[in-house]
């Protein structure tokens, strides 16, 4: 069984001098986790280390973009048709929203979609109650945009509660986490309204999460926090993930298997952290973690049994928890152990 706890331990030795950057001899991928960069009450630990070679597969929002990919409803909330019409794989990161059809959705755990792919079903959660119809000018059949991710760390665990299921499932479970999910935008938009002092919730769709966090008011106060540490992320061409803490509390992280893929995916990750920070401005804080606990949060899930699943026909996932966190780890489905693409970990 692929032993990534093991690797992690040895890389984020907490034996490392403040400010070091060395690597463990036993780490393939060579990881080496950066001081914290803070703003406000958000603090980023970079993460660096050697991209694995090959192309770097396309993002969800270059493929719409592109054109090369359809997400498509199905009449059903909770399940999604997709298509990669192209010859590039496409990394769909889990918490990702995608706009339009009849009612915004939110996908919940990563895949990697192949080439020309066929028509794939896949699990999807309502992150607007209540509309069944189409918006304005939006296509009612596809999904157009994938701009932003879900910004809270609880929907996050709720999300990634389903990690190590089929992706399409039915019954009492999928009511369960799509209630859990609606509740969460609920509390989303309550505390990014108090914080940016107007409310963030759109006339033309008030449950919509995506088109709150598309409110002007909250872009003004996301402005700060982007500008002090979006161009952080891009400076080194050995970043490879990051961990963050918000309020002196460890959040979450993601490490991915190349720069490349980081990079692209950086701006929208920092946003979605910033988005959570601002909804938590007004929380107890405590003092900014040192790297020290930001390595022990990575190593947390050192001797864990791992889960592993199959997400249909397009990822291996697999899995490990503890009480205080979540591991998941995302390979293309049929790929050598080591050819992961994403690895996420959750606080709990």
């Amino acid at each position: 069984m692929f032993k990534v706890q093991t690797m992690l331990a040895a890389v984020f030795a907490l034996a490392l001098p403040a400010g070091a950057l060395a690597a463990a001899a036993d780490a393939p991928e060579g990881y080496r986790l950066s001081e914290p960069i803070v703003h406000g009450n958000l603090a980023i630990y970079f993460v660096h280390g050697t991209s694995r070679g090959g192309p770097v597969p396309l993002t969800l929002q270059e493929a719409l973009a592109r054109k090369v990919i359809e997400v498509r409803e199905t009449g059903k909330v909770n399940e999604l048709e997709i298509e990669n019409t192209g010859d590039d794989e496409i990394f769909i990161q889990g918490g990702e929203i995608v706009k339009g059809g009849k009612q915004d959705r939110v996908l919940p755990m990563s895949l990697v979609v192949p080439p020309h792919s066929g028509n794939l079903a896949v699990s999807a959660y309502c992150v607007e109650a209540g509309r069944w119809t189409q918006r304005g000018a939006e296509d009612a059949q596809k999904f157009t945009t994938a701009a932003a991710s879900v910004p809270s760390r609880s929907a996050k665990l709720d999300l990634a509660a389903t990690a190590a299921a089929p992706p399409v499932t039915g019954g009492s479970a999928i009511g369960t986490t799509q209630q859990r999910i609606w509740d969460g935008v609920k509390r989303i938009q309550g505390k990014l309204s108090n914080n940016v002092g107007a409310a963030v919730a759109s006339p033309r769709s008030q449950s919509s999460l995506q088109l709150s966090l598309e409110n002007g008011q909250l872009a003004r106060e996301q402005a700060a926090y982007v500008d002090a540490l979006e161009r952080r992320g891009l400076e080194a061409d050995d970043i490879v993930g990051y961990v963050f803490a918000i309020n002196g509390k460890m959040n979450s992280a993601d490490i991915y298997s190349s720069n490349g893929l980081f990079k692209k995916l950086w701006p929208k990750l920092l946003r979605a952290s910033v988005t959570e920070a601002i909804g938590e401005k007004d929380a107890a804080a405590e003092p900014t973690p040192q790297r020290a606990a930001a390595a022990g949060f990575l190593t947390s899930l050192n001797g864990r049994r791992t889960v592993e699943s199959d997400a249909g026909r397009t990822a291996t996932v697999r899995k490990r928890e503890t009480n205080a966190a979540v591991f998941t780890e995302t390979r293309p489905a049929a790929a050598a152990p080591s050819a992961w693409v994403h690895r996420n970990y959750l606080a709990r």
